[in-house]
C-alpha cells in the first residue's frame, strides 16, 4: 500500500501535465481563432453578398412579389385550396412585408411575397431572405412579365442577406448554412451595378462596425492601401509630427494623445486623370472619441467606435465611382486621428492653427471633428474642385433636428442642393437640407482669436459647425479676394443604426452615399 502512494502520485502528476499541456493547446487554439479574426480584408470580406446569388436557374422555385394593388387579383386566380389555406392562415389581405407559403399546392410550395416598401427601394424585400429556407429562388412578378425593377429588387435581397458576425465564434457549418439560400439573378438586371453598390454599403457597414482596438488610425490607412491597390489610385500618407512640417496644426492636434501606431495621419488618394472634372471628397475619421479633455459620459462614449463614419462613407463612395469608372478627378482626403486623453492632448484655451493660418479657440475638445476637417477644406480648396463633400458624424444637433435615419446637409449651391434632394428621394436615400444661415456667424467670435470651434449655448449646433467649415471653404481670404469657392456639401450624419430593420440591421451604415453618387453621375456623366 505504500508502494501504491507514489504510484498514483505519479499517475496524477501525469494527468495534470496532459491537462496543463491539452488547455495550453486549446487556449493557442483560441487564440490562434481570435487572432484570425483580426486579420480582415475589408475589399475582400465586402463581396460575401456574391454567395447569395447564382445565374443557375435549375430548379429554381419562383417567389411572387407582390404589391398593394396587385394582391387581390393574384388572390383571386388561386386554386380554391390555396385560397382557404390563405384565409385560415390570416394572410388573405395584403401587408406589407408579409410572407405567404402554401406547402404542396398543386404538387408544388407556393411562395409570394408582399413588398415591403415601393417596388423602386432598395429596401422592398429585405426581410424575404430571413423568410424563406434553404434553396435558389427566382423572383417574378404578379403577372408573370419581367420585373420592373430588377436591381432594386437585387440589391435588396443583398442588404437582406448582411450581416457583422465576424466577432462571433460560430462553427463553420452555423456560419455557411445560410449560403445555402441563392436568388436567381433577374432578368434585366444590370449585376455590375448591383454588385458595386452592394461591395460598396458592405464595406462602409463593416468598417463603422469594426471596434476600435481593430479599427484604428493605422487600419484606415490600411484600408485605404489596399482600395489603391485594386483600382490604381495613388496613396500619400503625412504621419505624426510630419503634419506639423506640413501645416496640418489642427489634425495633429487632435491626434497627438494616441499610442504609439494609432499616431494621427492623413491620408490622401488620387485617382482618376487629371484633365477631367475634380471631385474631392472629405472623411472625417476619428476612429475613436473619448470626447479629450472635456471627456464624454460613458453612456455617450459606448458608441464612438462609428466616429469615423464619414471616412467609411467617403471610402465607399470612392470605391462606387472608381468602380463605375466615371471619368473623373478624384482626390480622397482623410484626417485619421483617435481624440485620446494623456499628458499632451490638447485643452480647451488652447489656440491652434489651420492649414491656412486661421486661429481657432478651443472651447470644447469634443468639438474636434471640425478641426480634423477644416485643415482637409484648406487643402481640397487650393486645387479647385469642381465639386468638393465632405462626410462627417459631426454634431448630435443634426440627430435632434432629424433624427438617425435622415442626414443633414448644407450646401453653397442652391442648384446642386435642389438636385441632390431630388436624386435622394429617387433613389430611397433621403438626405435633408438645412441653411448656412449666417446670422448664427457671430456665435463662433473669438475674444483671443479668429474663431472658436463651439457656438453659444445649444442651439443649431449643426448650423454653427456647418457655419466654422464654411470659414475655410467659402470665407477664406481668396474668396474675399473675387475667387470663387467650389461647390461646397456638407453631410452631416449618424452613420449607424440604432436598431435593426429589415436590410439595416443595428451597427454601422452608409446613409447618403448613393445619393450622392447619383448627384456625380447626373452632372458629369454628361460631359463624358
Amino acid at each position: 500500500m505504500q508502494l501504491l502512494g507514489p504510484i498514483f502520485a505519479m499517475i496524477a502528476l501525469r494527468t495534470s501535465s496532459f491537462r496543463t499541456r491539452t488547455m495550453k493547446a486549446s487556449f493557442a487554439g483560441l487564440a490562434m481563432a481570435r487572432s484570425s479574426k483580426h486579420e480582415f480584408n475589408y475589399s475582400k470580406e465586402a463581396k460575401r453578398h456574391e454567395g447569395f446569388f447564382t445565374d443557375d436557374a435549375k430548379d429554381a422555385i419562383p417567389v411572387v412579389l407582390l404589391e398593394k394593388d396587385e394582391f387581390d387579383g393574384w388572390f383571386d386566380v388561386q386554386i380554391e385550396s390555396v385560397k382557404r389555406w390563405l384565409r385560415l392562415s390570416g394572410k388573405n389581405q395584403f401587408k406589407a412585408g408579409q410572407f405567404l407559403s402554401v406547402p404542396g399546392a398543386s404538387d408544388e410550395d407556393i411562395f409570394a411575397f408582399c413588398l415591403e416598401e415601393k417596388p423602386n427601394s432598395p429596401f422592398c424585400i429585405c426581410s424575404l431572405f430571413q423568410s424563406l429556407p434553404n434553396g435558389t429562388y427566382l423572383l417574378k412578378s404578379a403577372n408573370d412579365s419581367q420585373l420592373k425593377n430588377s436591381n432594386e429588387a437585387a440589391f435588396s435581397w443583398a442588404l437582406g442577406a448582411y450581416k457583422f458576425d465576424r466577432y462571433k465564434t460560430q462553427s463553420e457549418s452555423e456560419r455557411s448554412s445560410e449560403r445555402h439560400k441563392l436568388l436567381v439573378w433577374p432578368e434585366g438586371c444590370d449585376k455590375a451595378h448591383v454588385e458595386n453598390a452592394s461591395t460598396s454599403t458592405y464595406m462602409v457597414r463593416d468598417l463603422i462596425s469594426t471596434p476600435a482596438q481593430d479599427m484604428g488610425p493605422q487600419h484606415l490607412e490600411e484600408v485605404c492601401r489596399d482600395l489603391s491597390e485594386e483600382f490604381g489610385a495613388d496613396l500619400k500618407v503625412i504621419l505624426g509630427d510630419e503634419l506639423l512640417s506640413e501645416g496640418y496644426e489642427m489634425i495633429h492636434a487632435v491626434g497627438r494623445a494616441a499610442e504609439k501606431k494609432r499616431e494621427p495621419r492623413l491620408i490622401d488618394m488620387r485617382w482618376g486623370n487629371r484633365n477631367d472634372p475634380k471631385v474631392t471628397l472629405v472623411g472625417k475619421g476619428v476612429c475613436f472619441d473619448t470626447g479629450g479633455l472635456d471627456i464624454k459620459p460613458s453612456a455617450a462614449m459606448l458608441s464612438m467606435k462609428k466616429d469615423m463614419g464619414g471616412a467609411a462613407q467617403v471610402i465607399g463612395l470612392a470605391r462606387m465611382i472608381m468602380c463605375s469608372k466615371l471619368s473623373l478627378n478624384l482626390r480622397v482626403l482623410i484626417p485619421s486621428v483617435e481624440n485620446n486623453i494623456a499628458g499632451n492632448s490638447f485643452r480647451p484655451g488652447d489656440i491652434l492653427h489651420s492649414k491656412n493660418g486661421k486661429t481657432t479657440e478651443i472651447g470644447n475638445t469634443d468639438a474636434e471633428g471640425r478641426l480634423i476637417l477644416a485643415d482637409c477644406l484648406v487643402e481640397a480648396c487650393t486645387e479647385s474642385p469642381d465639386l468638393l463633400i465632405d462626410c462627417a458624424t459631426l454634431t448630435g444637433a443634426a440627430r435632434v433636428a432629424l433624427g438617425t435615419d435622415v442626414p443633414v446637409f448644407f450646401c453653397n449651391n442652391d442648384e446642386v442642393a435642389n438636385e441632390l434632394m431630388k436624386v435622394s428621394s429617387e433613389c430611397t436615400d433621403d438626405v435633408w437640407r438645412l441653411p448656412l444661415w449666417k446670422g448664427y456667424r457671430a456665435q463662433l467670435t473669438s475674444k483671443v482669436a479668429d474663431l472658436k470651434n463651439v457656438g453659444a449655448g445649444g442651439y443649431g449646433g449643426a448650423i454653427t459647425a456647418a457655419l466654422y467649415l464654411d470659414e475655410f471653404v467659402g470665407n477664406t481670404k481668396e474668396v474675399k479676394e473675387g475667387k470663387n469657392a467650389p461647390t461646397w456639401i456638407h453631410l452631416d450624419f449618424m452613420a449607424f443604426n440604432t436598431a435593426s430593420k429589415p436590410g439595416k440591421p443595428e451597427g454601422g451604415e452608409a446613409q447618403g452615399m448613393r445619393a450622392l453618387l447619383s448627384l456625380i453621375k447626373n452632372r458629369y456623366s454628361k460631359l463624358q
